[in-house]
């Protein structure tokens, strides 16, 4: 019997790990039925001080938040082969048998949802963000829907620039045509819009629509959420359509405040994102729970407000 424990790291993230449900899924292709265990563990079930390599003959570990890298580094010390974004070990990737593979959702008890990357890669380069550095400056197409999506009625689209890419009309059109219930969680890039893909959009069964504004000198972005906002029909005070807002990253309050009240009278929502929240000053931290309190941040007009509140 062979014994294999793989190690869900990101503990703090409601989502599961792509690459633990893609291994799980290696391994039962690859062994018969009956020769194998495989266990979905914590990294407590590692650090407590026991020999887990006396129960399990591998390990795995997948990291994706640097902010878990000292856990991932603690579980290594250990013996347990780690790898993913958040451990900076950018080298260490699935075999391509393994990287295109339907995942095993079922690691995870998950029946209803999908989730994937239909293409990987990013040409903007942002200096906060490591997909240029671990992915390319070029959004490449790495799968078709199926290779992920088997029927389930939710989708998680995972990737970091899908528009970006040459073929993400096909793209889109395929997501179009599972008529499943859609999540681009890691968000679009609102300046690659244009009258062909958001008319694709708008045949797809979009949970939320993800944008983001990180630098508030960039003014390419308002004019292509306006252009958006015109083109999409979206509602005044829309949960739908959700626009990042990047703080403590180069901007001042009096700009995060401009991004902010600008999008709620476009009829966007603002959710604010901080950079480094553990350093963050405590009135970056106030402005994040006034803006994503939707009923706080729609029932006080300003931040000044809510700021005097809480003084």
């Amino acid at each position: 019997m062979h014994n294999f424990g793989l190690v869900h790291i990101d503990t703090n993230s409601k989502y599961p790990n792509l690459v633990l449900m893609k291994l799980s899924a290696w391994i039962k292709n690859k062994l018969q039925p009956g020769t194998y265990n495989i266990d979905l563990l914590k990294p407590a079930d590692i650090l407590n001080g026991y020999n887990m390599f006396r129960q399990y003959d591998v390990l795995y570990g997948a990291c994706v938040f640097s902010e878990n890298k000292p856990l991932a580094d603690a579980l290594a010390a250990k013996g347990v082969t780690v790898g993913g974004s958040g451990t900076g070990k950018y080298e260490i990737t699935l075999r391509p048998d393994q990287e295109h593979i339907m995942p095993d959702y079922s690691l995870y008890g998950i029946t209803d949802t999908a989730y994937g990357f239909l293409t990987r890669g990013c040409p903007r380069h942002c200096p906060f963000c490591i997909v240029g550095d671990k992915e390319g400056l070029v959004s490449r197409k790495v799968a078709d829907l199926s290779e992920f999506w088997n029927g389930q009625k939710n989708i998680e689209i995972l990737d970091p620039n899908l528009l970006a890419c040459e073929q993400h009309l096909d793209l889109l059109e395929q997501i179009a045509d599972s008529g499943a219930l859609v999540n681009f969680n890691q968000g679009l890039d609102c300046r690659l819009l244009n009258s062909e893909n958001i008319e694709l959009l708008k045949k797809i069964r979009i949970r939320m629509i993800h944008f983001a504004w990180d630098n508030p000198k960039d003014n390419s972005i308002p004019k292509a959420l306006e252009y958006f906002a015109r083109n999409y029909d979206i509602k005044p005070k829309s949960r739908k359509c959700v626009v990042y807002v990047l703080v403590n990253f180069g901007s001042t309050l009096q700009e995060d405040l401009m991004r902010i009240y600008w999008l709620r009278d476009k009829g966007y929502a603002p959710y604010v994102m901080i950079y480094d929240k553990q350093n963050a000053p405590q009135k970056i931290r106030y402005l994040q729970r006034w803006c994503n309190n939707r009923l706080v941040f729609y029932s006080t007009k300003t931040f000044e407000e809510f700021n005097h509140t809480i003084a």
